[in-house]
């Protein structure tokens, strides 16, 4: 059974890199002139969709490395690059611009279903996301594959993504009022401490996969 410090890690890893908050004033850019209880039905359906493909990711992404022939390890130091880039951007902005430009594009395409896309995938449910999912996954059942300790693992990780997706939708359904009251600066400031602790999380991912390797 996983232990609360990494209960703990994957919640925060979870939370960064699908970025509620970071997400919040582009969620408002695409909802701009709904109703209330429209931008409510938004962000309930994108959290949904996001929380489908990320369970989806926990469940089967093992199974699609195995059946490529691409061990845990050596994904552990690929998604800790990955997850590093992403914790790059949001230091230095790139991460934020363009998430902008992707709303700007599902904003003139008045066909789109804005919950899909851009929200579900990939502004919450992106690839940095699902890296962190399947490696969580990996780190949740380790030593188990089958029986109880597999699925309470399994289990305890599509909970933290539950939890995570509540906390998604207050924080998009809240996004008006804290746009109010939250500065650009501040959301700059959280935004790039999440960055930091980010980038520690995903050197950690890679030297625990280079090791295992070097190891094997």
């Amino acid at each position: 059974m996983p232990s609360f410090d990494t209960l703990l890690n994957a919640f925060v890893t979870l939370l960064v890199t699908a970025d509620p908050v970071g997400n919040a004033p582009l969620f408002l850019g695409l909802t701009a002139g709904l109703a209330a209880a429209q931008r409510r039905r938004i962000a309930v359906r994108a959290s949904v969709i996001a929380f489908a493909i990320l369970t989806l990711f926990a469940l089967s992404g093992t199974a699609v490395l195995d059946a490529m022939g691409i061990t845990i390890d050596a994904f552990r130091v690929a998604g800790g690059l990955l997850l590093f880039f992403t914790a790059f951007e949001m230091i230095y902005g790139g991460r934020q611009e363009r998430r902008e430009q992707t709303s700007d594009q599902a904003a003139s395409d008045e066909g789109a279903d804005i919950a899909v896309f851009p929200l579900a995938i990939p502004l919450i449910a992106g690839p940095g996301t699902i890296s962190a999912a399947i490696l969580l996954a990996s780190e949740f059942t380790a030593g188990s594959t089958t029986g109880s300790g597999y699925w309470l693992g399994i289990g305890m990780l599509i909970g933290l993504i539950g939890l995570m997706m509540v906390l998604t939708v207050v924080v998009l359904v809240a996004a008006e009022a804290l746009d109010k009251y939250l500065a650009n600066t501040a959301r700059l400031v959280i935004t790039r401490l999440l960055g930091v602790l980010l980038a520690a999380l995903s050197v950690q991912y890679v030297a625990d996969g280079a090791r295992a390797l070097a190891g094997s």
